[in-house]
C-alpha cells in the first residue's frame, strides 16, 4: 500500500507536514468538508497556506470540488486512480438535508453525458438530497 509520501512524491507535490495533515485530516472526515473546516481543525496554520494545499490537491487530482447546492465549495479525497475527468470519474454525491454532511457515493457513476456539437463540458455534478443513513437512523 502507497504511504501518503509516496502518493505525493508520485505526483510531484514536495511533501510538507502541512500538507500531511491536511491528507490525514481528510482521510478521517470521510465526509467532503469545507475550506472552513480546515481552518478551524488548524487553527494556528497560515489560511494562504491551508488553501495553496488544496488547490495543490485538486490540481493534482487528489481532492475534487463538490458543489452541494448549498452555495459553500467542499472538498473529498479522490480514490486511487482517479483522475477527475468527466469521461471517467464522475460519480454522484449526497447532502444530508439534516445534518448538512455531504458524501461522496463513489460506487454510483453518473453515465457520460452527451452534450450537442459544439458544446464543451467542462464540469458535471450530481447530487442527491435527502436524510443519510445516521439521521434516518436505519
Amino acid at each position: 500500500m502507497q504511504t501518503i509520501e509516496q502518493l505525493l512524491e508520485s505526483k510531484n507535490i514536495r511533501v510538507t507536514a502541512m500538507r500531511l495533515l491536511i491528507y490525514k485530516f481528510l482521510v478521517n472526515k470521510q465526509v467532503a468538508v469545507t475550506l472552513s473546516d480546515i481552518e478551524k481543525t488548524f487553527e494556528k496554520a497560515d489560511r494562504t497556506t491551508l488553501y495553496r494545499t488544496i488547490k495543490t490537491f485538486e490540481d493534482n487530482a487528489i481532492v475534487h470540488q463538490i458543489d452541494d447546492g448549498t452555495g459553500i465549495t467542499k472538498y473529498a479525497l479522490c480514490e486511487i486512480g482517479c483522475n477527475c475527468e468527466i469521461e471517467t470519474d464522475l460519480h454522484l454525491h449526497f447532502h444530508c438535508n439534516n445534518c448538512g454532511e455531504t458524501i461522496c457515493l463513489t460506487e454510483h457513476k453518473i453515465p457520460q453525458i452527451k452534450v450537442p456539437e459544439g458544446f464543451v463540458s467542462e464540469n458535471v455534478n450530481l447530487v442527491v438530497k435527502g436524510v443519510c443513513d445516521k439521521c434516518s437512523g436505519q
